[in-house]
C-alpha cells in the first residue's frame, strides 16, 4: 500500500555569518519541538535538525509539508537570516512513522533537495519551491507534475512578491491575523485600532497573501486518492491553538507596533 506524504528541506539565508551560527542552530532546536508538538495527533511527522542549520521534515499528506513550512515563514524571529524550502510530496511504499529520517533516500528526498539548491542559487530568492518526480508516462495527475510544478511554483513567486513588499508593521500584522484569525484579536494584542490595522492588512495585501495559501494547499489535498483535508485543517488548527496559547513568545513585545 502507498502512502502519500510530503518534504521539505529548510535551510536559512545568511547564516554563515560570524555569530550567528549558536544562535539560529539553538533556534533551530525550538522549531523541531514545535514541530513535533504542532504535529501531534494529527499528521504523522519526522523531523530532523542537521548540519546545524538544516530542519528536513517528512510528513504524511501531500499538503502538510507546504503547511508546515508556510506557519514556521510566519512565526520565524530573525528577520535578517530567512528560511527557504525546497519541497516535494508524492506516494512512498513505507509508513512514516517507521522511517528512520536519518538514512531515509527516496526520490521525493533529492526532489526536495533539489527545490532547495535551487533557491540556494536565487539573488531574489523566495521563501518556497516546489521539484516534483516527472511521471509524464504515468495515468492520473501524476501524469502532468511538472504542469503542476510549473503553476504552484509560479503562485507562490507572485505570493512572494505581495510579502517582500510589505513593511515591517504590515507583515507583524499579516502573520498575527493568520494566527489569530480575528482583526480586534490583532488590535487588541498590538493595543491599536482596528482601523489601523484593517489598514496595515490592505496595504499588505494579508487577504491575498492568505488566499494564495489556502488554494495551494486545497490543491494539494485534492490530489490525493485518500481524504486528507480534515488532516490539514486540524494539523493548522493545531498550530494556530499552540501560537495563541504561547502569543508572547512567538510575538514578544519587542516586535508589537511602535
Amino acid at each position: 500500500m502507498s502512502n502519500e506524504v510530503s518534504v521539505f528541506i529548510m535551510d536559512i539565508s545568511n547564516s554563515s555569518k560570524k555569530n550567528s551560527g549558536n544562535v539560529l542552530s539553538e533556534y533551530l532546536e525550538q522549531l523541531k519541538s514545535h514541530i513535533i508538538e504542532w504535529t501531534q495527533n494529527t499528521a504523522v511527522t519526522k523531523v530532523s535538525h542537521r548540519a546545524g542549520d538544516e530542519l528536513v521534515v517528512i510528513s504524511s499528506g501531500y499538503a502538510s509539508a507546504y503547511a508546515l513550512a508556510f506557519y514556521i515563514s510566519q512565526i520565524w524571529k530573525f528577520t535578517n537570516h530567512k528560511p527557504y524550502f525546497g519541497l516535494s510530496f508524492g506516494d512512498i511504499q513505507e509508513d512514516v512513522s517507521e522511517i528512520n529520517i536519518e538514512t531515509w533516500i527516496h526520490p521525493l528526498m533529492k526532489q526536495a533537495r533539489n527545490a532547495n539548491d535551487y533557491l540556494k542559487k536565487q539573488q531574489n530568492r523566495s521563501l518556497f519551491h516546489f521539484t516534483l518526480l516527472d511521471f509524464s508516462d504515468e495515468r492520473g495527475f501524476t501524469a502532468f507534475n511538472k504542469q503542476f510544478e510549473t503553476l504552484i511554483n509560479t503562485i507562490l513567486i507572485l505570493k512572494q512578491e505581495h510579502m517582500d513588499e510589505q513593511t515591517e508593521i504590515q507583515s507583524l500584522v499579516c502573520s498575527l491575523y493568520i494566527m489569530l484569525g480575528q482583526q480586534n484579536k490583532v488590535s487588541q494584542y498590538l493595543e491599536r485600532t482596528t482601523a489601523t490595522i484593517s489598514h496595515h492588512m490592505k496595504q499588505g495585501k494579508t487577504q491575498v497573501i492568505l488566499h494564495a495559501f489556502y488554494d495551494i494547499v486545497k490543491v494539494l489535498d485534492s490530489l490525493g486518492a485518500q481524504d486528507k483535508h480534515q488532516l490539514t485543517d486540524k494539523l493548522q488548527t493545531n498550530i494556530k491553538q499552540h501560537v495563541r496559547n504561547h502569543l508572547n513568545d512567538y510575538f514578544p513585545k519587542e516586535r508589537k507596533l511602535q
